[in-house]
């Protein structure tokens, strides 16, 4: 259904936010449509201002002692004037995220002669295209993101010889602003080249090349900085690279445009297309019944609110943006690839919100949440190259031993483009966590659980004992109140979000063991026992983890509320009741630890701080509000998750899709994504069984359709799951297909393949329908169940 694949606007864009992306995963452009002047909003995912820094605070570790004595105290303001002396960075902040420029192209066709106006990306090949006419021609300009030639490409064509002008520059966000931020333009021969350094010691320097090709009447002239076109049929096409990865940055730019311009649009059209489907075309969701709605332009769509066509939209949509920011590279050497970052690809300010970097307290873990259940599996490698870099000696390792005298590595709140460990700005909520690597490492065994993959399980395996060898290290025995001593981590936050003593009403930051950080360490525990189950090794830091496993604290109940304590076993209130984080109920999704079958008890705590953060206004942020629909999608109560999903579309969504905080942040897309597919399928282990079981629909609400077809939907144990239904059940068999595969995400992996043929013939499980029917199925399949 078109309704479910394409984005369309009987208008140009007026702004940024409704422009329209493209990408490749390292080069990406906003499009506005304009008929006057186009406008191209470049960035290329490693053009970030200023160069590693060393920013690890020098007087931390003799100084933490004195700390966890504090935060033991209860001395909660003497903590926080500390933290600030000697637990910040100097410099407090990372590096940023900045624009790589802008193309103008001046066609001159102004609104009051243009008709049949229309502007579309179509999500099924990843193709932009404006069409219109103007006066007795038909104008139609294709874009697209190339992954295999590693360029943007813009194909003009019209039904008569057009002369337009195309300009390649750097400006500010701001139109009307004039300073150019590069150091030189040149152009000659049908092409312009442009040098620019973000600034800062030790910066990339980048290369953003133009090139031009027409047709066999056309003619292209430089003058005064620019390109003059006039043709019928025109190519043109950008590439870009950076000293990030190319010590020859400017030849490797220069040989992308050569090579793009000599295979021609029609090749570039045919292996872009191609080689996009083979991922996007593993997973497809249609859903009707179809409304008049349906037939709006998108922005239109947007604020009639839900209709099933619209879920399958935004759903499709979000595979897209995690496919245009996180498709690996090409090249060989993938270990400088660069996940989504808080805007996935996409900024068009050289100040930017948060700097647009890599936030580890919830926003880069949300980005990556739906993308194995929606198989998108190769969008995985940017995450682990950018894990494998933030557990470098320079980098996550130093930061362990200098500031915590701990082994391995760790990571705060944020990281930049040079994998910077240290802590981030000057926030106490947020700032001294070093958690966020740990939290990270979730998608090791998480990876091997929906995929089977073996060989890419064993590269990861050195990352993730490193993160278990520093939390073995940063967890304290501690007594409390109750008489008994516990494991926990002290200083302790719960990220973002502050509290009043129960004791003293002293306004305070850090505790002992918040739920977030034992939910993390747990698991992340849990996975490294898992591992070395799965690949039968015995390192000497098994006997360890289990012992101090059984030293954590168990979840606390609040007596008072019924609600899951966010601050450990410390009972304190909290100053904002309706915080946007929920970090206390982690264990309930994306974690697996909190059950509503398995700790009934613990689940119900869970849902009662959920309503009470709702509330009190809870999910006024699009991720936040994202993060609540995962979390009703895991409790199985679809109404609530409409009810939420409706307010995502009404308060934090922009008309080109994107979801905003605001600003933009691409975690609400794909967020929301991961609870509806986790609305059409759950998949669990029995424990101890070694069964999975899927259960079909369990979350499913009315309102995003009583009827559709779900095809490709990866679960836990390396399956693939198929089915169509109607008015709540499903319509038919579900089919169940073996996923399990050569590893093609590693290259160094060779021939080895993920399992054996016998592993994979003993796997098992059952199937949960709606109705409440469970079908077993056992092998390879695929099983009609």
């Amino acid at each position: 259904m078109a309704v479910s694949s394409k984005l369309w606007y009987d208008k140009p864009a007026s702004e940024w936010n409704e422009a329209l992306p493209i990408g490749n995963g390292r080069l990406g452009c906003m499009i506005h449509g304009r008929t006057g002047t186009e406008l191209l909003c470049l960035n290329e995912d490693s053009v970030w201002y200023g160069g590693p820094q060393d920013r690890v605070p020098k007087d931390a570790l003799r100084n933490l002692p004195k700390l966890r004595e504090l935060v033991r105290e209860g001395r909660h303001t003497e903590a926080e004037k500390l933290v600030d002396r000697a637990f910040c960075a100097t410099p407090s902040c990372q590096r940023h995220y900045e624009p790589l420029g802008s193309v103008k192209i001046d066609f001159g066709h102004k609104a009051d002669t243009v008709t049949n106006y229309r502007r579309q990306l179509d999500l099924e090949t990843a193709v932009h295209k404006t069409e219109y006419n103007e006066g007795d021609s038909k104008v139609e300009i294709e874009m697209l993101a190339s992954a295999i030639d590693q360029v943007i490409a813009i194909s003009v064509r019209s039904s008569g010889k057009m002369e337009f002008t195309v300009r390649l520059t750097r400006l500010s966000d701001i139109e009307f602003e004039s300073h150019e931020y590069l150091d030189s333009v040149e152009t000659t021969n049908k092409r312009i080249v442009m040098l620019a350094t973000p600034g800062g010691y030790q910066s990339v320097r980048a290369c953003c090349t133009l090139g031009v090709n027409t047709d066999k009447e056309g003619t292209v002239v430089t003058q005064g900085g620019s390109l003059i076109v006039n043709a019928k049929e025109t190519l043109i096409v950008i590439a870009a690279r950076t000293t990030f990865r190319h010590a020859d940055f400017k030849e490797v730019a220069q040989q992308d445009v050569s090579a793009a311009l000599e295979r021609g649009a029609d090749k570039i059209w045919d292996y872009h297309i191609q080689y996009y489907q083979t991922f996007y075309n593993q997973t497809s969701l249609e859903l009707g019944p179809l409304t008049s709605e349906d037939e709006l332009p998108t922005d239109q769509r947007i604020q009639k609110g839900t209709t099933p066509a619209l879920v399958a939209l935004y759903t499709n949509y979000s595979r897209y943006l995690l496919l245009s920011s996180s498709c690996p590279s090409n090249n060989p050497d993938q270990t400088l690839d660069l996940p989504a970052n808080l805007q996935g690809l996409w900024n068009p300010s050289f100040h930017p919100a948060w700097g647009s970097k890599f936030t580890l307290n919830i926003n880069l873990q949300m980005n990556y949440w739906g993308c194995l259940p929606l198989s998108l599996k190769p969008c995985m490698q940017p995450l682990f190259s950018l894990l494998h870099r933030l557990a470098l000696p320079e980098n996550g390792e130093r930061v362990a031993k200098e500031m915590y005298g701990a082994r391995g590595w760790c990571c705060h709140n944020n990281t930049d483009l040079w994998a910077d460990c240290s802590p981030c700005e000057k926030w106490m909520p947020a700032t001294l966590w070093p958690l966020g690597g740990a939290w990270l490492c979730s998608f090791i065994w998480e990876h091997y659980l929906f995929t089977q993959s073996v060989p890419t399980l064993r590269t990861n395996f050195p990352v993730l004992e490193g993160a278990v060898e520093f939390c073995l290290d940063w967890l304290v025995t501690e007594s409390f109140p109750n008489g008994k001593d516990y494991k926990v981590t002290n200083p302790s936050l719960s990220p973002e979000n502050t509290f009043y003593d129960e004791q003293t009403e002293e306004k305070g930051v850090f505790c002992r063991g918040s739920m977030a950080d034992l939910t993390i360490i747990s698991s992340l525990f849990e996975d490294y026992l898992n591992v070395c189950k799965t690949l039968a090794i015995k390192p000497h830091l098994l006997r360890e983890v289990g012992r101090t496993m059984l030293s954590l604290p168990p979840p606390s109940i609040c007596k008072k509320t019924g609600r899951l304590q966010e601050w450990g076993i410390a009972n304190h209130k909290d100053v904002e009741p309706g915080h946007r984080h929920l970090s206390q109920l982690l264990g309930v999704y994306p974690f697996t630890c909190i059950d509503l079958d398995a700790s009934p008890i613990l689940a119900r705590a869970a849902l009662r701080s959920l309503e009470i953060r709702l509330a009190n206004g809870g999910g006024h942020t699009s991720w936040s509000r994202a993060h609540l629909l995962c979390l009703f999608s895991r409790f199985r109560l679809p109404d609530k998750v409409a009810e939420n999903f409706s307010a995502l579309l009404k308060t934090s969504t922009l008309p080109n899709l994107f979801s905003s905080h605001p600003p933009f942040q691409i975690d609400g897309n794909l967020g929301a994504a991961a609870a509806i597919v986790e609305c059409l399928v759950q998949s669990f282990e029995i424990t101890g069984q070694g069964q999975r079981v899927l259960g079909i629909l369990p979350a499913w609400p009315e309102a995003f359709g009583t009827e559709g077809e779900a095809r490709g939907i990866r679960c836990r144990g390396g399956w693939n799951v198929s089915f169509k239904w109607r008015h709540g059940q499903v319509d038919g068999k579900v089919e169940v297909r073996d996923a399990a595969e050569k590893d093609d995400d590693n290259p160094a992996a060779g021939a080895e393949t993920d399992l054996k043929a016998e592993e994979r013939e003993s796997r098992k499980g059952v199937v949960v329908f709606p109705d409440g029917r469970i079908v077993a199925f056992e092998g390879l399949g695929p099983h009609l169940c």
